[in-house]
């Protein structure tokens, strides 16, 4: 029985793949993904339905899955004359044009080979995707989120953080955010060869950073929480 988090897959389903099966993941274990499932590589709705078939995965909501799901929501409807204009609006063609540009197409190409009922199901699953967990493994507390605390201050509770702050707003390593040895922020999002130049889990200040670049030439990593140890693909 083992814990284990990853994050910014990004369509990489045969990394994804590759991963589970080096970690030999079971249904005793439990595995975090931590945001960013769609967008850019070439299988992300095969990702999703592989997730929604293991109890024991628990998705965190990333910056690109608030977008494709709020788009998707929006398209994944009848549109008549009478609701053309309120579903097909401005804004929601803006909203298309910006996501198709950072990398949607994949998620929309796939998602409308979907069965209706399929997408409905795939809708409601990242629907319930979660802005952050916390977890106890090994003797220590980790703190999971997207892409960090943004703009964190002493005191200041998860419930007061925005969306933009979680999902989007990069984590400083240099803040040691509870300055206790046994809690760990644990985030996604800034692929950690900005931090370091290498593509591996960056750790400073009780903060880990495991986006690795798996769509971007990078690698897809995975970190037992409860040893510590760091796996590749």
């Amino acid at each position: 029985m083992a814990t284990y988090v990853m994050s910014d897959l990004h369509g990489e389903y045969d990394k994804y793949c590759e991963m589970l099966e080096k970690i030999d993941f079971n249904p005793e274990d439990t595995l975090f993904i931590l945001g960013d499932v769609v967008d850019r590589g070439p299988k992300p709705v095969d990702i999703l339905l592989d997730m929604m078939k293991r109890p024991n995965v628990y998705p965190l909501m990333g910056n690109h899955d608030l977008l494709a799901l709020d788009v998707l929501k929006k398209l994944n409807v009848e549109i008549t004359e009478d609701n053309f204009a309120q579903n097909i609006d401005a804004s929601t063609m803006n909203e298309l044009i910006d996501w198709l540009k950072d990398g949607g197409q994949t998620t929309l190409t796939q998602f409308r080979s979907l069965t209706n009922e399929e997408k409905a199901d795939v809708l409601d699953y990242m629907d319930d995707f979660r802005l952050c967990e916390s977890a106890e493994a090994g003797g220590k507390t980790f703190v999971m989120v997207h892409a960090g605390l943004g703009n964190f201050r002493k005191g200041k509770k998860l419930r007061d953080y925005t969306l933009k702050e979680l999902l989007m707003d990069r984590h400083d390593p240099e803040i040691d955010c509870f300055g206790e040895d046994d809690i760990y922020v644990v985030a996604g999002h800034t692929p950690t060869m900005i931090y370091t130049g290498k593509a591996e889990i960056y750790h400073k200040n009780h903060n880990i950073f495991i986006d690795c670049g798996a769509c971007m030439g990078g690698r897809l990593a995975c970190l037992c929480l409860d040893t510590m140890e760091e796996f590749y693909v």
